[in-house]
């Protein structure tokens, strides 16, 4: 016989468990930028189908309404918004709100997840354009050493302070609150780029102590990841390149394995948590490989034959 949930009389509205949620997630340890993405991406379902709460059968068809509107858009347009709200349902099933899930058997949608590369030139030139007369030129210009020689996400960059930082050790400490992973990790970087922050450590004003950010805007506060963006953005146009804050990260694996790095090496310095991400830096170094080989073959220099593109093995049947 089939357990009988009792459910909870619902007087609460959809915006209370929510705000219940969030306290939820908070007294779990997560960061407060996870909160801010669990309520960034929960709100607009329930603005755009506010009746629908608590009815199972409603937050069920307006699930699948809400998602059909990323159809044609990026894989993690579509999987987010899904991640969020299931984990939000989940929940409400918990705390007795609801019966079941309204986003069960909805699967996620495939994501290769193809990282961008910003190219070496490309690389070169930005790294020429802040101007290091200036505390913004010499933050930025420390900012993109230290994201595309460690790999660091960019909202765990903009939260470090400079207890974070061993310079005479080459070192940056991601402390447990910061990472993203919710996992302190170590990375290193190389002498240039402890030359930066330095350089950067150098011109703080006097009055701004450890609790100021080393990539602080100009008035000593955090600088918001959307800041940097539009700034790499602006710095990308200047340069003819489209570039964005986690193409440097992108950028630093994929170097970090052409350079020689093994992937045990890129995961613990990039802080994923597995080695799924990792290996998908490693198959576009495959590829490099490949089309090197097609080019620099020495069998192909002696006996000339048109470039095969390497074939899947297939069973026998």
């Amino acid at each position: 016989m089939r357990k009988v949930v009792r459910l909870k009389k619902l007087s609460v509205k959809w915006e209370q468990a929510l705000e219940e949620f969030l306290l939820h997630k908070k007294a779990e340890g997560r960061a407060a930028r996870t909160l801010f993405d669990y309520k960034a991406r929960i709100t607009p379902f329930f603005q755009a189908y506010p009746e629908a709460w608590p009815d199972y059968e409603a937050l069920r068809r307006a699930v699948r309404l809400y998602l059909a509107q990323f159809t044609g858009k990026a894989p993690a347009s579509y999987n987010l918004p899904l991640q969020y709200l299931r984990s939000f349902f989940s929940w409400c099933m918990a705390e007795n709100m609801l019966h079941a899930n309204p986003t069960e058997g909805i699967a996620k949608r495939k994501d290769e997840g193809k990282a961008r590369e910003i190219p070496e030139d490309t690389l070169k030139n930005l790294l020429a354009l802040p101007d290091r007369r200036t505390y913004a030129g010499i933050r930025d210009y420390a900012l993109i050493l230290l994201q595309v020689d460690t790999g660091i996400r960019p909202g765990e960059a903009l939260n470090l302070k400079p207890s974070d930082f061993n310079i005479p050790q080459l070192e940056v400490v991601i402390p447990r609150e910061t990472a993203k992973t919710r996992t302190q990790r170590t990375a290193v970087y190389s002498p240039v780029t402890a030359k930066a922050i330095k350089r950067l450590l150098d011109v703080r004003p006097p009055d701004w102590n450890d609790s100021v950010p080393v990539f602080a805007s100009q008035d000593g506060k955090r600088m918001l990841e959307t800041s940097w963006a539009n700034r790499l953005r602006a710095y990308g146009k200047r340069i003819g390149a489209d570039l964005q804050p986690y193409m440097l990260r992108h950028t630093s694996a994929i170097m970090a394995l052409r350079n020689g790095a093994t992937a045990f090496f890129v995961q613990k310095q990039l802080g994923h948590s597995d080695m799924q991400m990792t290996k998908r830096y490693c198959r576009l170094v495959e590829e490099d490989m490949h089309r090197e080989h097609s080019i620099a073959s020495p069998v192909g220099s002696l006996i000339q034959t048109r470039a095969v593109k390497p074939k899947e093995s297939k069973r026998r049947k």
